[in-house]
């Protein structure tokens, strides 16, 4: 959504509800209401980092306490919430109002439909409610006569979903972006006879492939023609926050500032006040972490919030002690903050930076002279990459977590052990590598200069496996990794060379598989990636062997 627009003047246009059954011919006894709050908020960066959306306070309130407080108040007791992120902290809802709540398994990987299709049980003459949304005056009933969509007016250009009605007002369009219009913005009302057709819709758009960035309303758009569905005008009177500077705006209380870990941090470090910290933004949620940009003077900033489980994969001290060592090589981020027993971390951000592009063959090379010169630093530090105490780390993760799910799961690990032996006996030098060697990891400035961020693995190990790592997060094919690795020594390979570098490709891909079983076990979903990394192991594996590349 763009923002919020404040009221200059008072002004409602409500919807006509009806007062009694026996008035008009249509009347719909209102059964329940459904509240999506399973997702992360990622407009209130840093305040979701603690709190959900859903229970961020304004005006002295919860947002979805004064929502269920409403629907309570016009005698709708039946209330369902679908959580996802941080749900435990939804629990007291229970005791406090008597709600219901519904989880959503895959909150972080799909959009709401997933939300709205594991509580489809619930559907009848059912409020929809967005668990962000904050209304000035109620306007929820205890019958309603049609289904509706809460609408406000944008006046000039909106990026938000714009509505076209017929002369009955109902909605016959709906286009995303436009001028002049009023958008679907707030709560929803279907009736029992929608609800029972929308149902089958539900079902059948999310079990269709794609649609995992589907809202619900995707599918009510796809749909139109054969859903009524009205216009209910609410200008003035429906509230949708998309930063903590329009909390600011409309909350007075958060002028004076917040509880927030993440904000103290930014206050102590810079000497600032909070009301200093201004552009907050989140960033796109990495494989390992969390962050989010904000400004202090004009400069701009990234705070890195580690993700739900790191503190059993990385040690932060370690990952300090790389930073402070490769400082001089003008190579990476430049740090702030850095609090070794958090890994909360504050660096420069850089305006206009984009990550490196795998099949662009300059971007290719400068991340391969990025690491050649890593490797060839003469940079020690205290702290070796073992893989195979990483792999034996991750299994037993996994396996106190009961998740590995691959079938064939007793014989990989055999398989994996003899390649880790082979490479023993090898003849391997040992050099500072980076190991977490993504081509998003590298990012190219708008002077054209390329960085290396995200240190988290880094430590002493062979610097072929950094090649690899490249190569299998890029899905390179064989041929591709094996032109890589020739870019990369700017010769051809010896014999020794090309198998680390397919040990190390079958090694790195087993141990990105565990990494996602564990990580997924704490409810964050990677699609297809550890089975992708899981296939690399078992092709690199098969090609060693039959190639008598190992013995």
């Amino acid at each position: 959504m763009s923002g919020i627009d404040f009221p200059k003047r008072q002004m409602r246009i409500q919807y006509p509800h009806v007062n009694g059954c026996s008035m008009v011919p249509n009347v719909f006894q209102v059964d329940n209401a459904i509240i999506l709050a399973a997702g992360f908020g990622s407009r209130f960066v840093p305040i979701t980092y603690e709190t959900p959306k859903g229970l961020i306070s304004v005006r002295g309130e919860p947002l979805l306490e004064r929502q269920v407080r409403q629907l309570k108040e016009k005698g709708v007791s039946e209330i369902i919430i679908v959580v996802g992120y941080l749900k435990e902290k939804f629990d007291y809802l229970i005791d406090k109002f008597g709600v219901q709540l519904v989880f959503n398994p895959e909150y972080a990987s799909k959009n709401n439909l997933a939300s709205l299709y594991y509580a489809r049980g619930y559907l009848k003459n059912t409020y929809i409610l967005c668990a962000d949304n904050w209304l000035e005056e109620n306007i929820f009933n205890s019958v309603e006569q049609k289904s509706w969509y809460s609408c406000v007016y944008k006046i000039g250009p909106t990026a938000e979903w714009c509505v076209k009605t017929d002369n009955t007002e109902r909605i016959s369009d709906v286009t995303i972006g436009g001028h002049d219009s009023w958008v679907m913005y707030g709560p929803v009302f279907l009736s029992q006879p929608f609800s029972d057709s929308f149902i089958n819709k539900i079902e059948e758009y999310y079990n269709k492939p794609g649609t995992e960035d589907y809202m619900w309303e995707n599918v009510f758009i796809d749909e139109i023609r054969h859903f009524a569905l009205y216009i209910n005008k609410q200008q003035d009177n429906v509230y949708e926050f998309e930063t903590l500077e329009e909390l600011r705006q409309f909350d007075p209380d958060y002028r004076k500032g917040t509880s927030n870990v993440v904000i103290k941090h930014i206050e102590t470090t810079f000497n600032v006040n909070e009301k200093e910290i201004a552009n907050i933004r989140n960033q796109k949620v990495g494989m390992t972490n969390r962050s989010f940009t904000f400004s202090i003077s004009n400069k701009s900033y990234i705070f890195r919030f580690p993700g739900e489980g790191t503190d059993k994969l990385i040690n932060r001290s370690q990952e300090y002690e790389t930073y402070k060592a490769i400082k001089n090589l003008n190579i990476s981020d430049e740090i702030v903050y850095f609090d070794q027993n958090t890994g909360n971390k504050i660096s420069t951000f850089y305006k206009g930076a984009l990550n490196t592009d795998a099949n662009n063959q300059e971007d290719i090379r400068a991340s391969m002279d990025i690491l050649r010169t890593i490797h060839r630093s003469g940079i020690q530090v205290n702290h070796s990459f073992d893989i195979e105490q990483e792999i034996l780390r991750y299994l037993t993760l996994c396996n106190e977590q009961k998740v590995l799910k691959f079938m064939d799961n007793e014989e990989i690990p055999k398989k994996m052990k003899r390649l880790i032996a082979f490479a023993k006996r090898m003849n391997v030098p040992r050099v500072l590598c980076h190991i977490d060697s993504n081509p998003d990891n590298f990012i190219r400035l708008k002077d054209n200069t390329v960085k290396l961020v995200d240190w988290e693995y880094a430590g002493m190990g062979d610097p072929i496996i950094d090649v690899s790592m490249y190569a299998i997060y890029s899905g390179f094919s064989k041929s591709k990794m094996d032109w890589l690795l020739r870019i990369y020594l700017q010769r051809k390979p010896c014999m020794n060379e090309t198998v680390r570098l397919y040990i190390y490709a079958a090694l790195g891909g087993y141990l990105w598989a565990l990494w996602t079983e564990y990580k997924q076990s704490l409810g964050i979903e990677f699609g297809d990636y550890g089975t992708r990394m899981y296939q690399y192991a078992k092709n690199y594996y098969n090609y060693l062997e039959q190639g008598v590349l190992i013995k």
